[in-house]
């Protein structure tokens, strides 16, 4: 497998990424947009087998995280912001000057899915994908997950990254380490039921969701305990009626146990990968 480290500049600072090279004859090439705390590396195993399907893909890490940390991660002002309308738009840009011809598909897992209304996209960007993207709110968990939100929004999340500086992810078991204003301005918008409203136009620009152009595929996981359909759904209605594809993915659809939130991009969900992609519809 033929793989190229690429720098990718964003606002100033350089992030770190991975272009995994399309097996034969170019299908398109597609930007992973990964999810908050999950690490570009996640996503080697999905990557790889892209490219065996002629989809050439790259992935990357935000600014102040994973390869892309430049300094202590209490030192990072980086937002979540940031993350989704400064990085993800110079991944993307990345993308078309590494693979000058062809088409692009953009796949957005969790929150890196939340944000493609606000950039505009060119007319090589043929597909978006989302998946276990919603605006997800503390009291859509079922009550099986719904103590650890609790802990991760109102306990131990906010009295540690105050303490430290910083999210200290991989002490509490809460996975990867963050920027204190990426968890602040996270916590913020899932804490709150217009979700991310109050910070268009701040941080945020306006967005378009009518979104012309680009096919627009929203996927839902049936066993997501941490983004549950009903949050994806809540997203999905803010596009206008025909819009957004949405689909739900059962994990006995692909013979596997289960695929969950963050598990449907490892290995063992490769079963599901085609249908991911769309390439089940084709």
């Amino acid at each position: 497998m033929e793989t190229r480290d690429v720098t990718i500049e964003s606002n100033g600072v350089q992030l770190s990424g991975i272009y995994y090279a399309p097996r034969g004859a170019m299908r398109a090439n597609l930007v992973v947009h990964g999810a908050t705390g999950v690490p570009q590396r996640y996503y080697r195993a999905f990557a790889t087998w892209a490219a065996t399907q002629s989809i050439g893909t790259l992935t990357y890490d935000y600014r102040d995280f994973g390869a892309s940390q430049r300094r202590p991660m209490r030192d990072s002002k980086a937002t979540f912001a940031d993350w989704a309308i400064h990085d993800q738009a110079a991944a993307e840009q990345a993308l078309a000057s590494l693979a000058p011809e062809g088409p692009i598909w953009l796949l957005g897992h969790s929150l890196g899915g939340l944000t493609f209304a606000f950039r505009q996209h060119g007319p090589r960007v043929q597909r978006i994908t989302t998946i276990g993207a919603g605006f997800a709110h503390v009291a859509d968990h079922p009550w099986s997950y719904r103590p650890q939100a609790l802990a991760f929004w109102y306990g131990l999340g906010p009295l540690a990254t105050r303490l430290a500086g910083y999210l200290p992810g991989k002490r509490l078991a809460f996975g990867e380490d963050l920027p204190a204003n990426v968890y602040w301005q996270w916590r913020k918008w899932c804490t709150s039921r217009d979700f991310f409203r109050s910070d268009i136009g701040t941080s945020l620009p306006e967005p378009d969701f009518s979104m012309p152009g680009p096919e627009f595929r929203m996927l839902s996981m049936s066993d997501d305990v941490v983004v549950p359909f009903a949050a994806v759904r809540r997203y999905h209605a803010v596009f206008p009626q025909g819009r957004a594809a949405l689909r739900v993915l059962q994990p006995s659809e692909f013979g596997v146990k289960a695929l969950r939130h963050i598990e449907v991009m490892s290995r063992q969900s490769a079963p599901a990968w085609l249908a991911v992609l769309g390439l089940d519809e084709a």
